[in-house]
């Protein structure tokens, strides 16, 4: 048996049942990545563990364990921002079910770590969800190595003008001509211009770039669907829908 780890910031991204009084959780950990371990006794009425093993609550870990599937051995809840508003609270679960569908087990993403601490601190103070939700998105995208610069076409190399249109290709980012890969057409070059300054505010910039991040987070979920898509359809305003 290998001996615990050491107080791993984590985070839960999901939880379900396991055996008869037992959680199967899964982890966003800090040096470790996507993993999945078991909280013994945890589902019990007595244990405390059921009311800290929760999303959004920042927590220090140790498991012990070989393979894929850890056992938890210790929890520690460290204070955090709450996010209690239900727009934050439904874009918190969408960004926990790209994480868990998505990223691959046992690959450390400190950088996206420290991005998706970010957007839960941002989430708990707005409700203006649309910005924080495109940034994490373009810093998951950048994770698995699909990330891209909005005022460059990778075809030719050549910035982006502002009077000029463009294409979008998942695989190769912003793209002057069609190919097999595009997904987006008449891409205006003076709004990507606009989104590689980080405006995240004009109408026209957030249509775009929803249009450009639904393409890309759709190619990598590879026809996998996000149960998370469908509780911002019970929520005034679809604006916000991720």
């Amino acid at each position: 048996m290998k001996g615990p780890e050491l107080q791993e910031p984590a985070y839960v991204l999901h939880r379900r049942p396991w055996r008869e009084t037992s959680l199967m959780v899964d982890l966003f950990a800090l040096n470790h990545g996507r993993m999945t371990v078991i909280a013994r006794g945890a589902n019990s009425a007595k244990s405390p563990l059921k009311a800290q093993l929760q999303p959004f609550q920042p927590l220090l870990v140790d498991w012990a364990g070989r393979g894929d599937l850890k056992t938890l051995t210790q929890v520690d809840v460290r204070t955090g921002p709450t996010i209690t508003r239900t727009v934050s609270l439904y874009s918190g679960l969408y960004l926990n079910e790209l994480l868990q569908r998505v990223l691959p087990a046992a690959d450390p993403h400190p950088t996206l770590f420290a991005a998706y601490i970010d957007a839960l601190r941002q989430l708990s103070d707005t409700t203006d969800v649309e910005p924080v939700l495109r940034r994490f998105e373009l810093a998951f995208a950048a994770a698995l190595g699909y990330d891209f610069a909005w005022d460059v076409a990778t075809d030719t190399g050549q910035s982006v003008e502002p009077d000029r249109e463009y294409c979008y290709d998942p695989e190769q980012g912003i793209v002057s001509g069609l190919s097999a890969g595009v997904r987006l057409r008449n891409l205006p070059g003076e709004v990507l211009l606009d989104l590689a300054r980080d405006d995240l505010q004009s109408d026209r910039c957030r249509r775009l770039a929803k249009r450009v991040m639904r393409v890309l987070i759709d190619y990598l979920l590879q026809g996998r669907p996000l149960n998370s898509r469908s509780l911002f359809t019970h929520l005034r305003g679809e604006s916000h829908e991720s």
